[in-house]
């Protein structure tokens, strides 16, 4: 019977051929993907937290959870990153130790807002929070080109300290702050877990996680317009620094490195360890001077290493950036996916 169906054996033999291929074709799509799953709940109640985000910091891979709490994601391109877990009124969580086929439980501690009651209707506190929002977006923003391109959609999220300790400036997110960058052309979303300026020293800490939601480059003609300034905000960036250091290319990337305290020159050798697994690591006994195009940056170290991959990810609590590239902010950020056009 099912001969019938092929003019003569040779027709049967090409479509078992094609078949098998297929067949062979999606058993390697099987192989190379790596989805996890999980469920997120309440450290305390132990129910379930619906749509929390879980994604990996600086992409656009992430996906939320269900009514259940239970997510599902392919890991495959970043599966030696920490996962990043936050929600509505929680603290934001990572997973550093994960793998397929086991079902991942993760524990999110409830947020506890150090605010005032505070209703902002008089004229006064009307531009007590003006100020305090510009603070912020000049320090969380940035003063970039791009950042006056920058818009916050959800101001109305964000909250400041009115009564005590009004030397620090400290900001409040009640839910992810979305930013439409109409310069680079992303929409993104930041989970903030601290904001302090210091109005004194004028010294700023901000630290959260950022998913790139949408990219705004959906044809040629937008494609090229947003390309000559994601290239401008690449260029000597924090992100081309350490995908030239992987690559041990950072003369021809126009990078000097140095020790800060002597000045002497370092190579790729001096400053970069490899273990076993190919993993690397940048180190030094002291202080590092980068210098790009005689614009200088300073990298003082907070742990022994600094691990850092091929797309210019890095472990970001691990040292402390000053110079040119510490002026960087939220305006200038490109995607780990970004590749920059030759």
């Amino acid at each position: 019977m099912f001969l019938h169906y092929f003019r003569n054996y040779s027709e049967l033999q090409i479509m078992n051929r094609f078949l098998l291929s297929v067949f062979f074709l999606f058993l390697g799509t099987l192989s190379f993907a790596q989805v996890i799953t999980g469920v997120v709940l309440d450290q305390e109640s132990r129910e379930p937290v619906d749509f929390a985000s879980v994604f990996f910091n600086g992409t656009f891979v992430g996906t939320t959870t269900n009514e259940q709490g239970n997510f599902e994601l392919d890991i495959s391109k970043y599966a030696n990153r920490p996962l990043t877990i936050s929600a509505i009124a929680y603290s934001s969580s990572t997973i550093n130790n994960f793998s397929p086929g086991r079902q991942h439980q993760v524990l999110l501690v409830r947020k506890l807002f150090d605010i005032e009651e505070v209703t902002v209707s008089t004229k006064s506190l009307v531009r007590k929070r003006r100020a305090n929002m510009r603070i912020f977006k000049n320090e969380f923003i940035g003063l970039s080109s791009n950042a006056r391109k920058c818009h916050i959609l959800n101001e109305d999220d964000i909250s400041f300290n009115y009564a005590s300790d009004r030397d620090t400036l400290r900001a409040y997110a009640t839910a992810p702050i979305i930013i439409q960058n109409l310069s680079l052309g992303y929409i993104i979303s930041y989970h903030l877990e601290r904001f302090e300026y210091e109005r004194k020293t004028k010294t700023m800490l901000f630290t959260g996680s950022i998913i790139f939601k949408r990219d705004l480059a959906d044809d040629e003609k937008s494609m090229l317009l947003y390309e000559r300034r994601r290239a401008n905000a690449y260029l000597g960036s924090c992100q081309h620094f350490f995908r030239a250091l992987w690559a041990d290319s950072l003369s021809e990337s126009e990078f000097m490195v140095s020790s800060h305290r002597s000045g002497s020159q370092l190579s790729y050798g001096d400053i970069v360890y490899q273990d076993m697994q190919g993993i690397k690591f940048l180190r030094y006994h002291e202080n590092l001077t980068i210098e790009y195009y005689s614009k200088l940056s300073n990298i003082s170290f907070l742990e022994g290493r600094v691990l850092f991959h091929q797309d210019g990810y890095f472990d970001p609590i691990s040292i402390i950036w000053t110079g040119e590239m510490s002026r960087q902010r939220i305006a200038d950020f490109l995607p780990y996916e970004y590749i920059l056009s030759q």
